[in-house]
């Protein structure tokens, strides 16, 4: 199966507006593309989420409830909106919503909630982290990161951190990037340099579109296809 998870190096990152990005630029290389999100908090419907933020804007062909498996209204960690509701995720379902995608579209971009660091079930003995879904779905990931200080910090922990999980990282996506910035262009090379991981693409402040970065974005294109 062909497809990307997007992860962030933490909450408010951007990880929404730039998987909104991705999916209109994978649209441009006319794939048959899905979005999906295991959890979404904080929304009172999948219409008014973050999924119904990108499907609308990606302009994706899709039903509403396929978007999501487990809606939130609380705002709050996955795990903890679950407590508080009743409500409680599973893996199986998880799988098996992603699985119905699959089968239908040729490419599922699946977006996490917050950082990689997040649990979506601790309860007692059960816990479901975001990497447990990765490795379920069988999935490589992108790492959205803020263009801005502290990045080089945030951004190489999480792939490590992937890493050590045995999680492929594809690349990184630099939120809120400002081309005349000497400091957001060093923490582009630093990024590469420092976790040998490629930035494939940029995304500017209020910015619609990903700027990707020569041949990196190709080979990525092409592994899509």
């Amino acid at each position: 199966m062909r497809g990307i998870f997007i992860t962030g190096t933490g909450t408010d990152i951007g990880k929404t507006y730039v998987s909104a990005a991705l999916c209109r630029a994978l649209r441009k290389e006319s794939l048959n593309l899905a979005y999906y999100k295991a959890a979404v908090s904080g929304a009172d419907s999948i219409e008014t989420s973050d999924a119904g933020y990108v499907r609308d804007q990606a302009n994706i062909e899709q039903e509403t409830n396929s978007l999501v498996s487990f809606l939130y209204k609380h705002p709050l960690s996955p795990h903890l909106a679950a407590r508080v509701e009743y409500k409680f995720p599973s893996l199986s379902k998880i799988k098996a919503d992603f699985e119905a995608l699959a089968s239908k579209y040729d490419y599922v971009l699946v977006e996490g909630a917050g950082g990689i660091i997040c649990p979506v079930l601790w309860e007692g003995n059960a816990h479901i982290m975001y990497t447990d879904i990765i490795k379920a779905l069988n999935l490589n990931v992108i790492v959205t990161a803020d263009a801005g200080l502290g990045t080089i910090n945030h951004t190489v922990l999480t792939i490590n951190y992937l890493n050590d999980l045995n999680i492929k990282v594809k690349g990184v996506i630099l939120n809120r990037f400002d081309e005349n910035s000497l400091m957001h262009k060093d923490n582009l090379y630093m990024i590469e340099a420092i976790s040998k991981v490629p930035v494939i693409a940029t995304l500017a402040n209020n910015a619609r579109d990903l700027v990707f970065l020569k041949q990196k974005a190709e080979a990525y294109f092409d592994e899509c296809r």
